[in-house]
């Protein structure tokens, strides 16, 4: 299908059992599609699954129109995933961690992109700081900021808002509607009503015995009055 990134149909995803029923999902050019649902529900592994870090359980992935394999340049190139696991180098700074992003994709210009993102991320004062020395907060920033240093077409977020204070929580809503303009696609797991409201294209809602698809509004009443 033209234009569609991520197909997935009758997807199941856990560990040896289901965490939550089959689920049909398709991410097109443009959209921000946020995964909400309740703690345990299975937002995680299924992003989990579509990264490649968790086989599916049964059900079809296909990304770009192939079968899924995240051991492909084509994946490598084009999928930039942040899942909260922070895989820092123990003895690379803040700085060189970017720096070898954006060396290992090629990126124009690696030295201005590399300060672009310390300045935007806050994380100037800590730009010659090894991983051990920042706080969680500022490790979910340069984490993120990893993943936006980096060409791609997909982004795969695992909760983007946790952690951050209120002023990069709003400049994050602000990239992601930039990166949804730009024809980029973000999947993404979410339990900030505000974040989905400013972003989100549609909304998939994995439960017990359901999954469904709604729109941005209800998204956020379901998050505000079910969860």
């Amino acid at each position: 299908m033209d234009g569609v990134l991520l197909e997935v149909d009758g997807l199941e995803v856990g560990y040896g059992l289901p965490v939550c029923p089959p689920i049909d999902l398709r991410v097109g050019a443009g959209e921000v599609v946020a995964v909400i649902g309740s703690n345990g529900s299975g937002k995680s592994t299924l992003l989990r699954t579509v990264v490649g870090l968790l086989e599916p359980l049964n059900g079809r992935l296909q990304m770009f129109g192939a079968d899924l394999d995240e051991r492909s340049t084509g994946f490598r190139a084009a999928v930039a995933a942040e899942l909260g696991d922070e895989a820092f180098f123990p003895t690379l700074t803040v700085r060189e961690h970017l720096l070898l992003t954006c060396y290992g994709h090629g990126v124009d210009d690696p030295d201005g992109v590399t300060d672009y993102q310390i300045e935007v991320f806050g994380l100037t004062e800590r730009a010659n700081a090894l991983p051990s020395a920042l706080s969680s907060g500022q490790r979910r920033r340069l984490a993120l900021a990893a993943a936006f240093a980096r060409p791609r077409s997909l982004m795969i977020l695992d909760e983007p808002e946790q952690r951050l204070d209120a002023t990069i929580r709003g400049a994050l809503g602000g990239w992601l509607v930039e990166e949804r303009e730009a024809g980029g696609s973000v999947l993404m797991a979410t339990h900030d009503p505000e974040l989905l409201i400013r972003t989100a294209t549609k909304v998939l809602v994995i439960s017990d015995d359901e999954i469904r698809l709604v729109g941005p509004e209800r998204g956020v009443e379901i998050i505000r009055h079910e969860l």
